[in-house]
This record gives C-alpha cells, sequence and structure tokens, in this order.
C-alpha cells in the first residue's frame, strides 16, 4: 500500500555553494511524500498529493521536517564502544584504545553484536547510509553488512588492511589482503543495498606491496570505491614521509600504487598541499569533512570554503569513534563552527545538503539517495524543530525556514529525530 507522509518538506534543487539557496532549495511548509516500494514516487503540497492519492495510508507528522535521511560518509562501527575515550595525538588514540578494540573482532559473535548495536545508535539519529571502515577480520566485514541486510539499508563498507605499524592480531599480508578483499567483494558488492569499498586503513600501516596489491584489486573492480586516511595530522604527515622518502607527498603514497581516482574516499585531508588539492580535483575524488573528531583529536581544520571553491567534491562525516559522536546534527554543528574559525560561515542548507545530498555525492549514490525526489530510495529522516526548550523557545522567534531550523542543527541530538525511514519503512517512530 502507499503511504503518504505529512510535514514540512525539503528537496535540493542544486548545490547551494554553488547556486543561490533559494533557487538550490525547495521548501514547502505543508508538503507530503508519497512512498511505495520502498521508492519516493511523488513529492509536492499535502493537499495535491491527498487528491492525487486519496487510497494511500496516511502518516501525519504536523510540523515536523521530512528530508532526506542522513549520510554518514566515514565511520569505523568497530569503534562504537570505545566512542569519547580521551587520548591525546592520533597515535597514541590508536595505540591506546582502537587497536586493541580492534582485536576483539577476531570473535564473529561480539562483530555481530557491536553492528546491530551501531546501526541502532545510528538509526536513533537519523543516519539512513553509513560508509564504514571494518577490521582486518572477514567476520567483521560480514556482521556490518548481515545487520544493513536486515534492515534492508544501504551500507558502504570494507575490510580494513594492515601488514605493519599494528600490534599483532591486527596484521594481514599483501597477499591476505588481496585475498580477503576480492572474496569479499565478490561475496556482497551489489548485493541488495550493500556496496564494497577497497580499505586500506592509511600508509603507515600498509607496505608498498600491500597498496599495491590493493590498487591491482581496484584496478580490476573499477566500479569499487577505495576508502582510506589523508593528511589527517602533522606528525603522521612526517611519519609518512620518513616511510615513504622518494614519496612526493601524502597523496603520492596512494597515487604511486594505483589508490587515486574518481571513487576515491579520503577521510580528514586537512594539510593538503597545492599539489595534492590539485590532483584531488583532476581525478574528481571525494574529500570527506570529520569535524567532530579533527576538533576532538586535535587534527586541524578543514578549508571548507576553499575547497568548495575550488570545486572539490565533499562530504560530511562523525568518523565514529575517532569523532565524538553518532549524531550527523551534531557533525553539522561542528561543521558549522569550523566554518566560522576560517572564514566560512556555512548556510543551514549547505549544512543539510552535506549530511544528505552531498555525502550521497561523495559517495557516487546520488542517483539513489540523498534527496526528495521521485525515483530516490526512501531513506528518510523526519525532525521535530522544537524538540527541547531550549531550541523550541529559539526556533518560536524565527522569522523564516531557515531561521527555524537552524536551532535544531545547532543544538538537536536524537530527542529531534521524530522517525527514521530505511527503503520505505519507519524503523524509528517515536513512541
Amino acid at each position: 500500500m502507499a503511504q503518504l507522509l505529512l510535514g514540512q518538506t525539503l528537496t535540493f534543487t542544486a548545490d547551494p555553494f554553488h547556486a543561490l539557496v533559494s533557487e538550490a532549495t525547495r521548501h514547502e511548509r505543508r508538503g507530503g511524500v508519497l512512498v511505495e516500494d520502498g521508492k519516493i514516487t511523488a513529492t509536492g503540497t499535502a493537499d495535491d498529493l491527498r487528491a492525487a492519492h486519496p487510497q494511500a495510508k496516511i502518516t501525519d507528522y504536523g510540523d515536523a521536517l521530512i528530508m532526506a535521511g542522513f549520510i554518514d560518509a566515514h565511520a569505523h562501527y568497530p569503534q562504537t564502544g570505545i566512542i569519547a575515550s580521551w587520548g591525546k595525538r592520533l597515535i597514541d588514540w590508536l595505540n591506546t584504545y582502537t587497536f586493541p578494540e580492534e582485536t576483539r573482532f577476531t570473535d564473529p559473535a561480539y562483530a555481530a553484536k557491536t553492528a546491530a548495536r551501531y546501526l541502532d545508535l545510528t538509526a536513533a539519529n537519523g543516519t539512513t547510509t553509513i560508509a564504514s571502515f571494518c577490521t582486518i577480520h572477514p567476520a567483521s566485514v560480514d556482521a556490518l553488512f548481515d545487520a544493513a541486510k536486515a534492515r534492508d539499508q544501504r551500507i558502504v563498507a570494507g575490510k580494513t588492511c594492515m601488514d605493519r605499524n599494528a600490534p599483532d592480531g591486527l596484521r594481514d599480508t599483501a597477499k591476505s589482503a588481496y585475498d580477503d578483499s576480492r572474496a569479499l567483494l565478490e561475496k556482497w558488492h551489489g548485493l541488495g543495498r550493500a556496496s564494497y569499498a577497497i580499505t586500506p586503513r592509511f600508509s603507515p600501516t600498509s607496505t608498498p606491496e600491500q597498496l599495491e596489491a590493493l590498487g591491482a584489486l581496484w584496478a580490476e573492480h573499477p566500479d569499487c570505491l577505495m576508502q582510506t586516511h589523508l593528511s589527517e595530522q602533522l606528525d603522521e604527515i612526517e611519519w609518512v614521509q620518513r616511510l615513504f622518502p622518494k614519496a612526493r607527498d601524502y597523496l603520492d603514497t596512494y597515487e604511486s600504487f594505483g589508490l587515486l581516482g574518481e571513487g576515491g574516499l579520503f577521510g580528514h585531508a586537512i594539510h593538503l598541499t597545492e599539489r595534492e588539492k590539485a590532483r584531488l580535483r583532476e581525478v574528481d575524488a571525494a574529500l570527506i569533512h570529520c569535524p567532530t573528531s579533527n576538533t576532538f583529536i586535535g587534527s586541524g581544520l578543514f578549508q571548507m570554503g576553499a575547497l568548495m571553491a575550488a570545486g572539490h567534491r565533499i562530504g560530511l562525516a562523525t568518523d565514529t569513534g575517532g569523532g565524538s559522536s553518532f549524531s550527523m546534527l551534531r557533525t553539522m554543528a561542528a561543521a558549522y563552527e569550523i566554518g566560522q574559525l576560517t572564514g566560512t560561515a556555512l548556510h543551514p542548507a549547505q549544512l543539510l545538503w552535506l549530511a544528505t545530498s552531498g555525502s550521497a555525492r561523495a559517495l557516487r549514490l546520488d542517483d539513489k539517495i540523498g534527496n526528495l525526489a521521485a525515483g530516490m530510495e526512501a531513506d528518510l529522516v523526519v525532525l521535530e524543530l522544537a524538540a527541547t526548550p531550549a531550541i523550541a523557545q529559539r526556533s518560536e522567534r524565527a522569522n523564516d525556514f531557515w531561521e527555524q531550523v537552524f536551532p535544531t542543527i545547532m543544538m538537536g541530538d536524537d530527542r529531534a529525530i521524530v522517525a527514521t525511514w530505511i527503503n520505505g519503512k519507519a524503523v524509528l517512530p517515536r513512541s
């Protein structure tokens, strides 16, 4: 049966970083979204849709905002249990918290339990698609894809590959990284709503031989994505220079081995050289902004304004658990604050676009998810724009829609999530 969801609605008609907000967005004060068989089949005003589809089952969300579900373009689901752990620098944090926790994923039952918990936590925050690193253990990959399949959830994930500078029990080899990744890719890529991403953690934990093997795998399967980390911290960059003395820069440690291309997802990308920026833009790889992580671990300030002006493809992400929140609302708020520190005042439309259409574009999935439009998959979030007394007292003073929604971006959390819809089904109705 067709389902008609009523409330305020927000659709993007263009990229608000490169068009006027009034031209890039369409807001219906009393709108609707028609959902059938997991797809959006129509959008418009509530009155028009009710008249055209009198048999549809109606769910009326009142003044709440219906929009595309949030898309987290870079996360580490195995770090769910260690989120918000005190640390110093990136390498200390990895050695103290991340690597010991990831060692536990040799147990398939622990991996399955964590994957289910992670998808529950992200759905509670309105997130409907995630691109996640797993661990070196194939069971960790199976666990996440299995959990997403059970929810009919779109997911991007891959086995994290490391063959040096990691503890015993968390290292594979160049050959096993290739063999395991290929087997997992052949098992999961394109199955239902699953996409595989070839996943070297970052250059310091992969030998040249492993990077070369993964570059060869990507060349054999160019329809897959490739996700990794790039230029997160200055001392990390210095470490890369020592490990790869012949490389022109950090990006070259990927480029030299066939790991730079249009399906590349480069997390953080804070301290880029001019050559790196030019090459990333030339191949149209995606840069993934992880603002809560960048501040939590003290990595630096992403240059959103300059990179967007230069035409880079950019997504937004929590970087759980280096990031300090599962919430994309909190992530948007942190992106706004970093924008202010770098001289770029991000408009609410730009923040919401980054968390939906922008991240979908980064993942090369913007023909399927990230917007309210006929033919798109029905992954939706419904936001209460007065979820707390603090937000309500500000929102009621709003002179327009953007003033109404901005306090929820800046102060909202899971209490603002009225409902989360995944593939046309409500997985989180508020009780």
